[in-house]
């Protein structure tokens, strides 16, 4: 367990860097302007597209890119535990109601609620565009080194704001590890999150508010660090970002002439 470990049901950000750093397959040497462009070519899919048998094929192709890539596979199921129950909290609300053939149906105070096939369709298929989106960003975090990744970011949105992501994603680290710290302290203990909030709920509020304290005072030290190296507010990547090549650019083109035909031939009224 790495020290910015929380839950083995949340990103590690250490193994995402190191998987990212130290990988050297063959999507780790394609260029990170081809992973991000085609990173926004799938959420663009799964944006327009309600087709429950477009999103399962699409799934199963990052997928299979995740895995031959030698990503660990063990970690990404663990991984889904959040959004899943993030989609489930949110749409399984939306699913009653649906207009389609009944499968279930009761009253409650002279309300009758009905969970139709339409109602499960929608369901899976945003369970598969969460998944899609989450397994695909994940793929490309772990396989693009950090300094691309960082270049990228400094190219693409202007200043302030690339200043801002960039330090915001440094100190998320700073308190992630303070965090896990904690609850291994916790922990070894004999307590633990769900029992410590319930019995002790005002003085884990007062820990957890105590680590972003100390987590600020340590960002404030590593700012003054950074000013005594050198730093003027201005965080220049001067990392050379290779660029896409005639396959990258065939791939990129032939995806979006792929999503163009499926978004125009298949229809959109969810379903197969």
């Amino acid at each position: 367990m790495s020290a910015t470990m929380i839950s083995r049901h949340i990103p590690d950000l250490d193994l995402i860097t190191s998987y990212a750093e130290r990988q050297d397959s063959f999507f780790s040497r394609v260029s990170p302007w081809t992973k991000f462009a085609a990173l926004v070519l799938v959420i663009l899919l799964i944006t327009l597209t309600r087709s429950l048998a477009v999103c399962t094929a699409l799934y199963l192709v990052i997928f299979l890119l995740y895995w031959t890539a030698g990503l660990p596979v063990k970690n990404l199921f663990a991984w889904y535990a959040l959004p899943l129950l993030f989609v489930l909290s949110l749409v399984g609300i939306m699913a009653w109601g649906e207009p389609g053939t009944v499968l279930v149906s009761f009253a409650i105070a002279g309300i009758t609620i009905s969970l139709t096939d339409n109602g499960v369709l929608l369901v899976i298929t945003l369970l598969l565009k969460a998944l899609i989106s989450i397994t695909f960003s994940l793929f490309f975090l772990m396989t693009t080194r950090y300094q691309h990744f960082s270049a990228m970011i400094y190219r693409l949105f202007p200043s302030p704001i690339d200043q801002i992501f960039l330090m915001a994603y440094r100190f998320l680290f700073l308190t992630l590890a303070m965090t896990g710290a904690m609850l291994k302290a916790v922990q070894s203990r004999g307590g633990g999150i769900i029992r410590s909030i319930r019995i002790q709920g005002k003085l884990f509020a007062g820990i957890f508010a105590l680590v972003f304290i100390r987590s600020f005072e340590r960002a404030e030290r590593v700012n003054r660090a950074m000013i005594a190296r050198g730093y003027h507010g201005s965080y220049v990547a001067g990392s050379e970002l290779p660029r896409p090549g005639v396959f990258g650019y065939w791939v990129l083109g032939a995806s979006a002439l792929a999503i163009a035909v499926i978004v125009w031939l298949v229809p959109n009224t969810g379903g197969w």
